[in-house]
C-alpha cells in the first residue's frame, strides 16, 4: 500500500527527532516528498537537506509549536498554501510529564493535551474528509502501550493516548470503505528523547527499549494491512492484553513502581 504513495506528499509533525525523524527518513527512501514540522528550525532545515542529497526529496519545512491554540490551522492553511496535497499525514508530535500530583505543573499539562489530543484531532479532522472525497490516504496517529491502562504519576499522558487509541479505531472504522485507512501506533519505552523532555532522565539505561526504526517498521506494515491499531514489540503486545484481563485496582497500583517520584534529598545529605 505504500508504495503507491511514491512522488506523493506526507506531512509528519514532531518530525525533527525520534519516531517522527525515522519516519521521514523511511517514506523518503520509498519516493515520498515531505512536509515537516517542528518547533526547532535547525534540525529541520538539517534535515531537508539530507534527505534531499540521499534520497532527491521534495520537502517543505514549517516552523510550529501544534500546542498553540491556533497552530493546527495555521499549518492546514500553510500547507494549502504552499500547494501541497496531503496523502499521508502522521500525527506523531507528543510529550509526557511525569511528576507527584504537588509537583505536577497544570499549564506544562494542559499543554501537552492540547498537543498530544487537541493538535492531532483538529489535524485529522483537516485531512481525513479530504482523503474521503478523493478515495484514498491514509494517517498514523502516534499512541502508545500506556494507552491501554491508567499509569500513575503520568496520568494524564496516559489518558491522552488513550484518547488518540479510541478516536482512531472509531474513525478507522468510518473511513475503512472509501479508500483511506487510520491507524494507531502503539509504541512501549523507545530510544528517543521522550523521558528525558518527560523528566525522568536515565530511564532507558534502566529498561529495555525498542529503537525507532523497529517502531516505524511495524507502523509501515500496520499501515499497509490496514490495521486499525498495532502494539510495537511482542512484549508490549503482550502487556496490553495482559492489563486487560487484571483488575484496574492491580494494574493502576502496579504501575506506580515504575515513575513514583524519587525523595530529595535536603542540604546536608547532599
Amino acid at each position: 500500500m505504500i508504495d503507491e504513495y511514491s512522488d506523493r506528499w506526507a506531512l509528519i509533525t514532531g518530525a525533527s527527532s525520534g519516531i517522527g525523524l525515522e519516519f521521514a527518513h523511511r517514506l523518503a527512501a520509498r519516493g515520498m516528498h515531505l512536509v515537516l514540522t517542528a518547533r526547532r528550525q535547525e534540525q529541520l532545515e538539517q534535515i531537508s537537506s539530507e534527505l534531499l542529497t540521499r534520497h532527491g526529496t521534495k520537502t517543505e519545512v514549517i516552523v510550529l509549536d501544534l500546542s498553540e491554540h491556533d497552530a493546527p490551522q495555521k499549518l492546514y492553511e500553510e500547507v494549502k498554501r504552499r500547494g501541497v496535497q496531503v496523502e499521508l499525514l502522521i500525527n506523531n508530535a507528543g510529550f509526557s510529564v511525569v511528576s507527584d500530583i504537588a509537583s505536577t505543573d497544570r499549564e506544562r499539562v494542559m499543554q501537552m493535551a492540547r498537543l498530544n489530543m487537541g493538535a492531532l484531532t483538529e489535524l485529522t479532522y483537516f485531512y481525513l474528509p479530504e482523503m474521503m472525497e478523493r478515495g484514498h490516504g491514509a494517517i498514523i496517529n502516534i499512541a502508545s502501550v500506556a494507552a491501554f491502562q491508567p499509569v500513575a504519576y503520568m496520568s494524564a499522558y496516559a489518558a491522552s493516548k488513550s484518547y488518540v487509541l479510541h478516536f482512531t479505531e472509531g474513525l478507522w472504522a468510518e473511513a475503512r470503505d472509501q479508500g483511506v485507512t487510520v491507524t494507531a501506533l502503539c509504541p512501549g519505552t523507545t530510544q528517543t528523547e521522550f523521558f528525558d523532555v518527560a523528566g525522568v532522565e536515565g530511564w532507558l539505561k534502566k529498561h529495555r527499549f525498542q529503537t525507532v526504526d523497529q517502531v516505524v517498521k511495524t507502523g509501515l506494515k500496520s499501515l499497509e494491512k490496514r490495521r486499525q491499531y498495532t502494539v510495537s514489540g511482542w512484549g508490549n503486545y503482550f502487556l496490553s492484553l495482559l492489563v486487560r484481563i487484571a483488575t484496574r485496582r492491580t494494574v493502576v497500583v502496579e504501575s506506580m513502581k515504575y515513575f513514583r517520584p524519587q525523595p530529595q534529598k535536603d542540604e546536608k545529605e547532599k
